[in-house]
């Protein structure tokens, strides 16, 4: 294990608390920070070697805005754990973060990490990914145990555009199954989505490579398989009938794959990227077709050579 570090997590939602306890695990001093703490921010994170965020895709900005001029440590990094993309900007939340703190390493931790199968002690991996190696491999260090093995990775955007882009297919995905749609469906949506995603990313600026890793494929995996995603049961309540605000009204934590597809389809509109599973997704949240309208559309566009 790496020297002792000092740790502040920022969000005390189920994600937050699962990282919080990885690296309390670690033996470092680690501090657990929400909106509902006592505690002032700007006490909290003083003297931290490692700031983490872990808010929602929407707190992300006024969590940055309360941080900015505070006098960090030249040495201070900052991880996201954040996986969505800003509603004004577009920009993921590494950006934003890089953006307020230019002279400070950013690191993104993504991966398939359910956090209540992380909690249950279970295996997982996930990945680090920073422009500055040292950084990456600093949290690599504070993160990795024997039951939570850390990668690192080079490729920061693409890292966290796999973990991003990804809900807006599980959302995808639980529709498939909430219409009872069989495995042949699944695969194939999955593996356009695939597709998809990294037509998207290698647009933006990342790697081909990075979304076939952990990132990409593995949270993927993950989260268009599992009842524990909240992008999942959004989809998966929509197969079944239900009202987008009845799922959102009742949906523990937040489905970021909502917001992530508005935005998506707002950029995409100008760059001209063909994203025909976002597209649909996109018109069923807005409540423009049904599932099952959504799926027709998908099968009868025009055919074409797989690559």
């Amino acid at each position: 294990m790496s020297s002792p570090k000092s740790v502040v997590i920022l969000g005390g939602g189920a994600w937050g608390t699962t990282l919080y306890n990885l690296v309390a695990g670690n033996g470092h001093k680690v501090n657990l920070w929400s909106r509902r703490s006592e505690e002032l921010l700007r006490t909290v994170v003083v003297r931290a070697d490692i700031v983490v965020s872990a808010v929602s895709m929407k707190g992300v900005r006024d969590v940055v805005n309360q941080l900015q001029g505070l006098e960090f440590s030249k040495e201070t990094i900052f991880v996201t754990a954040t996986k969505g993309l800003d509603s004004q900007s577009s920009c993921t939340p590494s950006q934003i973060w890089q953006q307020a703190f230019p002279s400070h390493s950013v690191v993104v931790l993504s991966g398939p990490n359910l956090s209540k199968e992380i909690a249950l002690e279970l295996p997982a991996a996930t990945v680090v990914a920073s422009n500055i190696s040292w950084a990456a491999q600093l949290v690599q260090l504070v993160f990795y145990s024997n039951r939570f093995r850390v990668y690192t990775n080079s490729d920061p955007l693409g890292v966290e555009l796999g973990g991003t882009l990804k809900n807006v297919m599980a959302i995808a995905a639980g529709v498939c199954d909430g219409l009872q749609l069989g495995t042949n469906a699944k695969a194939a949506l999955l593996t356009r989505g695939l597709a998809e995603m990294v037509r998207i990313g290698v647009s933006w600026g990342a790697k081909t490579e990075t979304f076939y890793g952990l990132s990409g494929l593995g949270d993927l995996l993950a989260t268009c398989n599992s009842p524990l995603s909240r992008n999942y049961q959004v989809g998966y309540q929509l197969g079944c009938g239900k009202a987008l605000t009845e799922i959102l009204s009742h949906l523990e934590g937040t489905a970021e794959g909502v917001n992530t597809c508005q935005v998506l389809v707002e950029k995409s509109g100008v760059q001209d990227i063909s994203m025909p599973i976002t597209q649909q997704v996109y018109r069923l949240l807005q409540g423009e077709i049904t599932p099952r309208q959504a799926l027709t559309e998908l099968m009868l566009r025009d055919i074409k050579p797989e690559w």
